[in-house]
């Protein structure tokens, strides 16, 4: 038996994340699909708050879909699990509260391989609720890029259109955000503070160096 087999029998979380557009979701359903014909129990669960496009199916940009069920919070998944079930694919997992890393955990531990697919930045580039701490407990993690709207290149980032609302979570698509890479990617307000600060910093350090000698 191969150890890559072997680690699905124990229990195994594989990450799949990126920015918007880069095809997540649907290298989450291509995973899922490829056990579907192995003939495994898996179960499929995406959060209530993403409706975009269907409210039981997790659906891809690419008009790809599979059935899933809806839950509220991530405890539910738990209450929602079968003994036989032996893969379990969570959609947009960034939009969990904390309690999933506690669930995909004990799913593990159950000898469980669970698949998660999500942002892993949000449109400011900070990272996304709960999916640092996935990242780091996971098996496998795979960073997918998408195509930047503003030239073509690989795409790391989420840019946001303008909006009056600024909170972390807006639910949207391409109506509200845009792929970009790093150099088209807004430039922020933070970012120009620490350049500034570390300009003044070298300054002062070129000035005592002066004085010194």
């Amino acid at each position: 038996m191969s150890p890559f087999v072997a680690s699905f029998m124990t229990g195994c979380v594989e990450v799949v994340c990126g920015p918007m557009f880069s095809g997540k979701t649907e290298e989450l359903i291509r995973r899922v699909r490829r056990a579907q014909i192995a003939k495994q129990k898996i179960q499929i669960f995406k959060p209530a708050l993403d409706d975009r496009y269907h409210e039981t199916k997790v659906v891809s940009h690419s008009s790809q879909s599979v059935n899933a069920v809806s839950v509220e919070c991530a405890i539910d998944i738990l209450k929602k699990i079968y003994d036989s079930t032996r893969i379990v694919a969570i959609d947009e997992v960034q939009f969990f509260d904390e309690d999933i890393i506690k669930v995909v955990n004990k799913l593990s531990r159950r000898g469980v391989r669970v698949i998660l697919a999500g942002l892993d930045q949000d449109y400011k580039g900070e990272p996304f609720g709960p999916i640092p701490h996935l990242m780091a407990i996971a098996d496998d993690v795979t960073k997918v890029k998408a195509v930047c709207t503003s030239c073509g290149a690989p795409a790391s980032k989420t840019h946001r259109k303008p909006s009056e609302n600024s909170d972390q979570v807006l639910v949207g698509e391409a109506d509200l955000y845009e792929a970009r890479c790093t150099a088209h990617w807004d430039f922020q307000p933070k970012d120009e503070d620490l350049l500034a600060f570390s300009v003044g910093i070298d300054s002062t350090d070129q000035e005592n160096l002066k004085v010194q000698n």
